[in-house]
């Protein structure tokens, strides 16, 4: 007998290979990609944004360009359904460094979205001043205004390495345990594949089909500048999607499980 969850996923991808989206049946969507270029220090950072069809509802975001598999899973998709991606072009690294006055300073671009946070990924790094906390801040709110208005669900794109990071860093015990409000752990998966979420009803979703989640505690989780957080605060509805690196089958597998248990506006 197969379960619930492989009979749901073999319809899901069967759909997306025959172009069979509930919300586009016709051609796929070709990307219209705008590049920004923001001055961070000595030099310009490249944010681009791709826009799959009219539809603005669903934002996908990558931060760490290192992170390519969960962008081609992504790109996958919002060529059936439609939505936003926004990158950050650095090289293929997951740090952004930049020099300013003669200074060199680094960053982790996923923990920018807090002056505290900010201050932390700088010193985390080596160095840090207050010109350069400002000229980071500037870059965290130029990201932030190049979310659409009012989007059903913010999804952050993220992979892992086996074993660095994973579904049990939040159970009981453990080092992530206080930022979690409740946990779903399906002991048949691979715990570095996962998703968190700011949003009760999509984590309940999720963990009816059976995939690793987290429910963010959004009152308690660590200021640590994280996109996750921000959102958590400001009643933004977020979902990470989370697979080892390569797992793009795998990753594709998820992100359709998650679209298909969000309400879209």
């Amino acid at each position: 007998m197969y379960s619930i969850r492989v009979v749901i996923t073999v319809i899901l991808i069967s759909q997306l290979l025959l172009g069979m989206s509930t919300r586009h049946t016709n051609r796929p969507f070709s990307p219209k990609t705008t590049t920004i270029f923001h001055k961070l220090g000595d030099r310009n950072v490249h944010l681009k944004v791709s826009r799959y069809g009219e539809t603005e509802d669903l934002v996908m975001i990558n931060l760490h360009d290192d992170e390519y598999t969960s962008v081609i899973a992504a790109r996958k998709l919002l060529e059936r359904e439609g939505g936003v991606l926004i990158t950050i072009k650095n090289n293929n690294k997951r740090n952004i460094r930049f020099r300013l006055m003669g200074q060199s300073y680094m960053f982790d671009p996923n923990r920018i979205f807090s002056r505290q946070g900010i201050v932390e990924a700088l010193k985390a790094e080596g160095n840090i001043s207050e010109p350069a906390i400002e000229q980071v801040e500037r870059f965290a709110s130029r990201i932030i205004q190049l979310f659409p208005e009012d989007p059903s669900c913010i999804i952050a794109l993220h992979n892992n390495t086996d074993g660095h990071f994973s579904i049990n860093s939040y159970r009981a015990g453990n080092p992530n345990s206080s930022d979690a409000k409740a946990v779903y752990v399906n002991p048949t998966e691979d715990p570095d594949d996962l998703f968190l979420t700011t949003d009760a009803d999509l984590y309940h979703q999720l963990a009816k089909r059976k995939y690793n989640v987290i429910l963010q505690d959004n009152g308690r989780a660590n200021k640590d500048g994280s996109l996750s957080v921000y959102c958590g605060e400001k009643g933004i509805r977020y979902l990470n999607c989370e697979t080892e690196h390569g797992k793009t089958a795998q990753y594709l597998e998820m992100m359709m499980a998650a679209v298909a248990s969000l309400e879209r506006k």
